[in-house]
């Protein structure tokens, strides 16, 4: 299935826009886990199956199974998402972005390797980097556009020619490009953080209902009201919004999985109070 269907199926049938990042960090799992083998994949298709109902999305952040020799883990969380939860996409966190053949192989690896619905690209090379991932119109597309790290700032709000005499931010020309020129077969979204939430609300005035995945809540500190208020479209949709070490370890004993779905349950309650309030 396309991933934007997916998307918007998993947005209705789970009355969430909660997106629960996977970053593995086994120094915070459960003592019983820590040192058993496999234990990457144990914990994280544990807060899987624990929460895969309360969400509309998946996304592992590649670097964390990398730097553990875990890309394995990773093949096989993901299959074991498509199999035991289908219809709940798989966003694949790795902001790639390189030109050529590399794009291609790339595009190879997030799509056919890990099979995943999605995958996170950084721009700023221009869209021949991106064009392996954008001709693969049932894939997710989600761009860099003004992320939620303090340094965003440093380049991404430097202002550009807007072609008209004026100028612009350059996240905002990034988003209007991207919207305008790239997003030819719909399957394209963005990356905004929940820590810059007026610049959230510019975006989402430039690219009307594409998606927004904003990550920053939980532990970066982002508002959920004012994400939801800048960033939801006329429907109440329009976003990913990703909690990672919030959700991830939110509990440190044997039910860390149940204190996960609790914790997933009561951002999608939060989420929910905002967009339908």
């Amino acid at each position: 299935m396309h991933f934007m269907q997916s998307l918007q199926q998993a947005w209705t049938r789970n009355d969430s826009l909660v997106c629960v990042g996977l970053d593995p960090e086994p120094a915070k799992f459960p003592a019983h886990l820590r040192d058993a083998p496999d234990a990457v994949f144990a914990f994280c298709a544990a807060i899987v199956d624990a929460t895969a109902d309360l969400v509309c999305a998946f996304k592992p952040q590649i670097a964390h199974f990398a730097a553990l020799r875990a890309e394995d883990a990773l093949e096989r969380l993901i299959a074991h998402i498509h199999a035991q939860h289908p219809g709940v996409p798989v966003i694949l966190d790795a902001k790639r972005g390189d030109i050529g053949s590399t794009a291609q192989h790339y595009a190879t690896e997030a799509f056919e390797r890990y099979q995943a619905d999605a995958v996170t690209l950084n721009p700023y090379l221009g869209r021949d980097s991106i064009a392996p991932f954008l001709e693969r119109a049932d894939k997710g597309v989600i761009l860099l556009c003004h992320t939620s790290n303090p340094g965003a700032a440093d380049l991404q709000d430097l202002l550009v020619s807007n072609g008209q005499g004026g100028s612009m931010p350059l996240y905002q020309h990034v988003a209007q490009i991207i919207a305008r020129d790239w997003n030819r077969h719909g399957n394209c979204a963005l990356v905004t953080g929940a820590t810059w939430p007026e610049q959230l609300g510019e975006v989402r005035a430039l690219v009307g209902d594409m998606p927004l995945l904003v990550p920053g809540i939980g532990a970066q500190g982002g508002d959920v009201e004012a994400v939801v208020r800048h960033g939801r479209t006329s429907n109440g949709c329009g976003l990913l919004i990703s909690s990672s070490r919030a959700i991830l370890y939110a509990g440190h004993g044997e039910a860390f999985a149940a204190a996960a779905r609790t914790a997933a349950s009561e951002l999608r309650d939060t989420v929910n109070r905002y967009r339908h309030g």
